[in-house]
């Protein structure tokens, strides 16, 4: 399956807050929504949970560059092993003005790229929007 990129998202704080906020598992918590996950478990570097309907998750963080990037790695239902790699990307434009994408490179057979596809760019969507509603708390 090709990349999936989520739309622009826009966040009225500096690279480093948000980059210190996604780059600690511990955070996520706070921005994926609790009607679709059961059984959060965290620490910084990882982290599990059960998917609503699909399975679950672990995902663990593969590479950070501070202030610009968070790396992803993961699998879904360790009985089919969907895995995929998530980064976000953090650009700041201006002081207090950070532009970021969410890219997700699934590996699915063709028959589970079909089905897949849409859900996966609706919680691309999901997370932008989620990440851009969080209130950062002051530092």
């Amino acid at each position: 399956m090709a990349k999936i990129v989520s739309r622009v998202g826009t966040i009225e704080q500096d690279s480093d807050k948000i980059y210190n906020f996604l780059s600690d598992f511990n955070n996520f918590k706070n921005i994926i929504p609790a009607d679709k996950v059961e059984n959060w478990d965290s620490t910084q570097e990882n982290c599990s949970f059960d998917v609503q309907g699909v399975g679950k998750a672990n995902m663990h963080i593969i590479e950070k560059e501070p202030g610009k990037l968070v790396k992803i790695e993961g699998i879904v239902d360790a009985m089919t092993n969907i895995s995929f790699k998530m980064w976000i990307q953090l650009k700041e434009v201006a002081q207090q003005d950070t532009k970021f994408k969410v890219t997700m490179d699934p590996q699915l057979n063709p028959m589970m790229q079909m089905m897949a596809k849409k859900p996966l760019e609706e919680f691309m969507n999901m997370l932008v929007n989620q990440i851009e509603q969080f209130k950062f708390p002051e530092q």
